[in-house]
């Protein structure tokens, strides 16, 4: 089953509710004042708009990028109910030709909350693309589940391949300054999707 076809199902299926709420990530959501040393930025496989449409509250000139039309569509709502601009694009970012030249240096901050749904060669070509996307002197922010996360089963991928660990985020990005790498137990509730004691991993880390 191709991801379009899988997360197009997972969107539907939460009918007119959102899967992970309306909320940002909280993560994401602490770093508000850090974000406000950028003007653009990129929310990547963004889903129903959450994190995207916050950026955009921020007073960021945000892109955000998803492969389910279900969740686009779920997203302009969201944008739209709050006045709120926010550029939505229909893409997948594992694609062999995304992303298109014009969004190479393009963003102040690309933000990356649960992308974990591929393993280690996806990941790395996904984890090419966020850093050929990010301006010189921008940031990438990163959330997502650690391997302990396996054991709390609310929320997330169930093949360890997937997770992140500190040692393989430093490795990832060593050619990058890494500003906070953290990982952390909290409870979340980010709507049904991500619900309850979790293991979490949020790094930022800044494009030489």
């Amino acid at each position: 089953m191709s991801q379009e076809i899988r997360w197009n199902a997972r969107y539907q299926n939460a009918g007119d509710e959102y899967l992970f709420g309306t909320e940002p990530n909280r993560f994401l959501a602490h770093r508000a004042a850090l974000l406000q040393g950028g003007r653009t930025a990129l929310s990547i496989a963004d889903g129903e708009g959450r994190n995207s449409v916050w950026l955009a509250e921020q007073g960021l000139e945000v892109t955000a990028v998803e492969i389910s039309e279900v969740a686009l569509k779920k997203a302009k709502r969201l944008a739209a109910g709050r006045g709120l601009k926010v550029d939505f694009v229909k893409a997948d970012i594992l694609a062999e030709d995304w992303p298109p030249a014009e969004l190479h240096d393009a963003f102040d901050w690309v933000v990356g909350i649960f992308i974990q749904f591929v393993g280690p060669e996806g990941r790395d070509r996904q984890f090419a693309a966020l850093k050929r996307v990010t301006a010189p002197g921008g940031r990438i922010l990163l959330q997502g589940y650690t391997p302990k996360q396996l054991d709390y089963q609310t929320g997330g991928p169930s093949t360890v391949d997937n997770l992140y660990t500190a040692e393989l985020l430093r490795e990832a990005f060593a050619d990058w300054e890494i500003e906070e790498l953290v990982d952390y137990e909290d409870d979340i509730a980010e709507g049904s999707g991500h619900r309850g004691r979790s293991a979490l991993i949020g790094m930022v880390a800044r494009k030489p």
